[in-house]
């Protein structure tokens, strides 16, 4: 699949811009993706650690030089400050016997550090990526949220997602 993936020009937005993260950005990725995995173990700390990372810096390069995965930035006018992001995967069930053939982008993590939110950075990440998914020919845009995360799932509502499937789990 050719299609564009919101890198080539950056975004912008009163007292930020959106652009794709770099390699130069990973020590504030860590920051922002250890601020998510703490609100998921507050919530669920029978399956979430405490201070963890997610990626390794390794894996963070690979997810950011690969344009199946692009991670948008928010930055400051500075252009270093990270102020939120999005990990997005565009997704595509090609030869499936049982699901349609479209693409999709699904925004695995979406952040806003703690100290802007309030600031609608969140909200203009998520436009970014709905203009990027229009842009590429996708048929829609997805998530999950956590249901210990009720905040989360209010905004997403509030930018107008709603449920298309639900997880559920029995702990023994």
């Amino acid at each position: 699949m050719s299609v564009e993936h919101g890198c080539s020009q950056a975004a912008m937005i009163s007292g930020m811009h959106i652009r794709c993260a770099e390699t130069r950005d990973i020590e504030q990725l860590h920051k922002l993706l250890r601020q998510v995995l703490e609100v998921h173990h507050m919530g669920r700390p029978d399956l979430f650690k405490t201070g963890a990372t997610k990626y390794t810096n390794d894996e963070l390069c690979t997810i950011l030089a690969n344009e199946q995965t692009p991670v948008f930035g928010a930055f400051a006018d500075d252009d270093v400050t990270l102020l939120g992001y999005a990990f997005c995967i565009f997704q595509q069930h090609e030869h499936s016997n049982i699901l349609t053939d479209i693409t999709t982008l699904y925004i695995d993590d979406l952040c806003v550090d703690e100290s802007a939110r309030g600031q609608h950075i969140g909200t203009a990440l998520y436009q970014h990526v709905l203009d990027v998914a229009r842009s590429a020919g996708c048929y829609n845009v997805t998530l999950n949220v956590w249901s210990c995360n009720p905040g989360a799932q209010a905004f997403y509502e509030r930018l107008g997602l709603t449920p298309y499937k639900v997880g559920m789990e029995q702990i023994l």
